[in-house]
Formats: C-alpha cells, sequence, structure tokens
C-alpha cells in the first residue's frame, strides 16, 4: 500500500513537473504581444490588427483602454514611425467616434537603472530624430545626451523633459524621472513617460530645428 501511494506520488511530481517545463517553453517562445495604430484610426481596428490585451471599445465615449500584458507600441505612420520597447502601461485613448486620439505609456516593464533607462531614452530619440521627427520648446527643453551633467540632473529629480514634432501631424512629449520607492529611498530606479498625440501645442520647430538636426 505505502509503495503504490509513492509510486503514486512520483507519477503526479512528475507530471507537475512536465506541465512547468512546456509551460516554461511556451513563456519562452510565445510572441511578444504588440500594439500596432496610427493617430486618427478607428480603436477597433487596432485591436484586430494588434496582438494585445487592449479591451474592447466604448461606443459614444471619450474614452481608452490599457493593456493587462506587457506589449510592444509599433506605430505604424509610414513617414514618422518607430517601435518600442515592451511597455507594462500603455494606454490608447479614442475619441467619441471611436478613433484613437492619443497614446500615453511607459516603455518599460518596471522601474529602470539610469543606465539601462538612459539606453532606453536615447534609442526613442534616435529613432524619433531618424523618422523625421525635430525638437521643439529646445529652450530650455533641449533633446537630451548622455552625459555626467544630464545624469546629475535627472537623479535631482527635475524630470528633464523633451517635445517633438512630426510635421504637422503629430507631437510628442518624452521625459525621464526618478521613482523613489518609500522603503527603498536609496535605490535608484527611473522611469520613462511617452505620450503622443495630433499637434496642441505651440510649434517652434522652424526656428530652431536646423540647428539639431547634426546632432547625437
Amino acid at each position: 500500500m505505502a509503495e503504490a501511494k509513492r509510486r503514486w506520488c512520483a507519477k503526479l511530481l512528475g507530471a507537475v513537473l512536465a506541465a512547468a517545463a512546456l509551460w516554461l517553453l511556451y513563456a519562452a517562445t510565445r510572441p511578444v504581444d504588440e500594439v500596432q495604430l496610427t493617430i486618427g484610426e478607428p480603436y477597433e481596428q487596432v485591436r484586430e490588427r494588434s496582438r494585445s490585451t487592449l479591451p474592447p471599445v466604448e461606443p459614444g465615449r471619450d474614452w481608452g483602454g490599457i493593456v493587462k500584458r506587457p506589449a510592444n507600441l509599433r506605430f505604424t505612420d509610414p513617414q514618422y514611425g518607430f517601435t518600442t520597447p515592451p511597455a507594462k502601461f500603455l494606454s490608447v485613448a479614442y475619441d467619441n467616434h471611436g478613433n484613437v486620439d492619443a497614446i500615453r505609456m511607459s516603455p518599460q516593464v518596471k522601474t529602470l537603472p539610469l543606465d539601462e533607462a538612459m539606453a532606453v531614452l536615447m534609442d526613442l530619440q534616435r529613432q524619433l530624430r531618424s523618422g523625421g521627427w525635430r525638437p521643439f520648446h529646445v529652450e530650455p527643453n533641449a533633446p537630451l545626451v548622455d552625459t555626467p551633467e544630464v545624469r546629475a540632473l535627472i537623479r535631482t529629480g527635475d524630470s528633464p523633459t523633451t517635445y517633438w514634432a512630426a510635421g504637422e501631424k503629430y507631437q510628442a512629449i518624452l521625459f525621464i524621472a526618478r521613482f523613489v520607492h518609500e522603503n527603498r529611498p536609496e535605490d535608484e530606479r527611473y522611469l520613462i513617460t511617452l505620450s503622443f498625440a495630433a499637434p496642441w501645442l505651440h510649434d517652434d520647430t522652424a526656428d530652431v530645428a536646423g540647428d539639431w538636426q547634426d546632432r547625437p
């Protein structure tokens, strides 16, 4: 009787371990979620084309959906497109006609050490610049460079902010802020925020863009 019970327990443990191994294999090979969109297109079209957990539209409301599982963002404008790392927070807002009108996100799945956060931030700025986005409001909000002086500024909690324009189609705000955990005040962690929509700010790009085209 005891021997049979031991064999049964061994088989059960083997089955559990096999299921766990299969789940880990699935998690490792499963494609990362991705939200694909442009400003102005139907939100439901975004859901149909994307592989994500965005919830259905609520008809007749100015509202939005937030992913429940981390997802990359692929902004699919043929001229001004870019992609982001997986984001735990990704919000897609739509107007009362159900069309996408704004995106707000943090392109990371957790708060990051400054080295990692700066790498993400620099890559986003590189993609924007190479895609034809141009900075505006550069005084005193110039595009960030990875220097000891800029890092010191970020560490003070000033949350440097940059503004970007894609012609007359879109505008974006990109900034980085220090995240202080109440139980670990000395732990340096940082959060990037990216928001973009149709233009809503005065754009002085024409006055300054040429000065920035060849900068890193």
